[in-house]
Parts: structure tokens; sequence; C-alpha cells
């Protein structure tokens, strides 16, 4: 596929690690520091194994979704893959992605002032509150208008604050524990039904790696790797700190901040002390990495026609889409103030899920000459299988919100063709 002029302006100036990072920190932020207890409490000694099997079940839809993002060398990930089935479903895709990390980028804002002010206590509410949050948009924003050279740097720097501290605390556990875990069998699959989508959400994100695929060096080959790399490396990680905390906690130890609980009991003040920080940089890196990728969809939808040519527009100066990541960053800023967006966080798996779903089924359309195509059906086939099934774990309030995005979506986008006429 040829690339689009508009990408064209963009530097690829992100690599291997970079887009590893990205994907890594799209999946990882809030979910390890509250899912061990919640989990522990349901699953008992079991619980680490949950991650490896959705682990793996998370592969069967990486794997077709990262074959089409290999096709695709150009920015807006989903967008642009299901522009295939037309213009209207390329919106919708967008439309619906956009509004779901947008507004878990808003959730993890609040989540992040919150840690902050277990340190420093003006920050828990009030004005003090409101200039956390603007401040902690503000630096990030400003950070991936930029450059995203720069934004890059400062997100692999993050993503070893997070992931240091969890990885050391984990194997202290278990040496200190001595490795004395109690056995424990599977529970019953109505018991795991229950719990797939708690389960899966800390796991989806991995897409956040292909929107930026225009500033990607040698995207067709990097994004894949990076991909499917990020999510065996984040179940591996989950399964090491859930495998440590059973070993070292007993259920209903952990209370609402549980790997803090963890920490306290391994090191005392200290490592509550230690595991705040990595939440705090967990946080930090999740919305970093969110506002260096997600602004590229509102980016590729301009590009495509399908939104107003402002959020196109790229910068002369540092060569970065700085209108669509200025837009995101006050969009954040906004929902984590009012706290609006609260009620659309119970639909970001199931709208996960619709996107994955819809990029998925590209696969056949784009595979190409010389594809094996009685394999390439058998990985759509068993990709949607897997997010239908985790979909109709969802409760019926959450499909109509969905649906109450959907149409608003299209209003947008019957305005937008309007304009357009």
């Amino acid at each position: 596929m040829t690339e689009r002029r508009d990408d064209e302006l963009l530097r690829r100036d992100i690599g291997f690690f970079g887009s590893a990072f990205l994907a890594f920190n799209g999946v990882v932020g809030a979910g390890i520091f509250a899912l061990p207890e919640k989990l522990y409490t349901q699953f008992g000694a079991f619980s680490p194994f949950l991650f490896p099997i959705f682990g793996l079940l998370v592969l069967v839809v990486a794997l077709p979704f990262a074959r089409v993002a290999s096709r695709f060398p150009v920015s807006g990930g989903p967008v642009v893959y299901a522009a295939t089935f037309g213009p209207a479903v390329s919106f919708q895709a967008g439309w619906i992605y956009y509004v779901a990390r947008v507004t878990a980028l808003a959730a993890n804002t609040n989540v992040l002032i919150t840690y902050l002010a277990t340190l420093w206590g003006p920050l828990e509410a009030g004005l003090m509150r409101i200039l956390g949050m603007f401040a902690a948009c503000g630096l990030l924003t400003f950070i991936n208008i930029v450059g995203v050279k720069r934004a890059v740097r400062a997100l692999d720097a993050l993503t070893l604050l997070k992931a240091a501290p969890l990885i050391a605390l984990a194997v202290m556990g278990l040496i200190v524990a001595g490795g004395s875990i109690e056995a424990s069998s599977a529970p019953p699959l109505s018991e795991v039904e229950v719990a797939a989508l708690l389960v899966l959400y800390a796991f989806v994100g991995f897409e956040n790696s292909v929107v930026p695929a225009g500033e990607t060096a040698d995207a067709q080959r990097t994004i894949p790797r990076a991909l499917i790399t990020t999510i065996v490396a984040t179940a591996a990680l989950y399964f090491l700190v859930q495998l440590s905390y059973v070993a070292v906690m007993e259920p209903g130890q952990g209370g609402d901040a549980p790997l803090v609980s963890f920490g306290q009991a391994l090191l005392g003040p200290t490592g509550g002390l230690i595991l705040t920080a990595a939440a705090v940089f967990s946080l930090l890196g999740n919305i970093h990495g969110g506002l260096t990728a997600t602004p590229r969809t509102t980016f590729a939808l301009a590009r495509d026609g399908l939104l107003p040519g402002w959020f196109g527009r790229v910068s002369e100066k540092y060569h970065t889409p700085a209108n669509s990541v200025l837009f995101m960053g006050l969009m954040v800023l906004l929902l984590a103030v009012t706290g609006s967006f609260v009620w659309l966080a119970v639909v970001s798996t199931l709208a996960r899920m619709v996107v994955y779903s819809i990029s998925i089924a590209a696969l056949p359309r784009v595979a190409g000459e010389g594809a094996n195509r009685p394999l390439i059906y058998l990985m759509v086939a068993a990709g949607v299988a897997v997010c239908v099934w985790a979909a109709v774990q969802s409760e019926w309030a959450s499909w109509a919100t969905l649906a109450a995005l959907i149409a608003a979506g299209t209003v947008l986008y019957l305005l937008a063709r309007l304009r357009r006429r």
C-alpha cells in the first residue's frame, strides 16, 4: 500500500522499542494495581494462571490484528483497516476507538491525582486537584506536540520506572515466601466467564502501537513484532506479580490499593512508597502513551475527509499532528475535571471488542495475492469468536451506552458529509 501525502509530512522516529513501549503502556495502566486482590478473592491460588490463559486468548485476536497492521504503514490504525468496508464503517471504528481511549485516559488522570494526593494532601480535592490535572495533562500534551522522538524517549523512561519496581518486588515476594503457594483446582467455566471482561481489560490497549504507524520506521515489520512481543511480556509480568501476591498476602488483606499493601507487607512504609511511585509512573506512562498514539486517529479521520481538515494539520516546526494532540489533551482534561467520563468506563472493553472485530474482518480483503486463504479465514473466525465471546459477557446497560455512542458518531459523520458537499 502506498503512503498517503499527509503522512509524508511526519517523521518516522518510532523504532521497535518505541512501538513496543507504546503497546505496553497502552496495556499496563491502573489495572495491575487493582486486579490482584479481586482475582485472589475470587479464584484463590489459581488466579495467577488466569493471565497466561487470557493472554493466549488475546493472542488469538492480536495475531490477525497484527497481520492486518502489517499491510498499512500509515497512521490511523482501525480507521485505515475499516476503510475497506467504506467511509461510514471507517468513521465509526475510529470514533468508537477514540471515545473509548479519551475516556480511559481521563479516568486514569483522575486516578493519577488520587495517588499523588497520598503524597501531597492538597491534591485530594478542590482547586488544587484541578490544577494537578491541568499540570499533568498540559505537560504530557506539550511533550507530544514538540516531537514524537522526545515523546518516545519520555515513554522509555516511564516504562522503566513503572516496570522495574513491580518486577523487583514480585521477585522479592517469591523469595520471602519461599515458593510456598497452596495448590488450587481450576474454577468452573461459568465463574471464569463472569471475570472475563475484568481480566481482558488488563490486556486491552495493545493496539496503541498501530495508530502512529505513519511515524514508525519500517512499520510493516516493526509493529507486528512489537505488538506480539508486548502481549507475551505483559502476560508474564502479570503472572509474576499475581503469583507473588498470592504467596505473600491473605485474601481480603489488600484493600483498595492491593499492591501498595503488598509493598508494605514486604518492606514496610518504604515498600508502600515504592509501589505508590510505581503506580504514579504507570499511570503517567499510560496517559502519555495514549496522548502519543490516539491523536493519530483524528488525524487519520481528517486526512480521509471524515473530520474537518483542522485535525489533520501537521506542525511545520515539530512534524507532529499538533492540533489533534492539543484537542485530545483538552478533551482528557475536561472529562477528568468534570467526572462525566465515569459512565463510559464500563463500555471500554466492549468498544474495543467491536473495533478489534472490524479490524480483523478486513484481513481477507487486504491479505494480498499468494496468501493462504484457509489459514486467513481460520484466523479471522477465531479472533472474532473471542471478541464475540467477551462481548456477550457485557450487561445490557453497556450495550445501550455503546449504541448511544454509535448514534452520536453517526450524527457527526453525516454532518461532516453535508459540510463536504
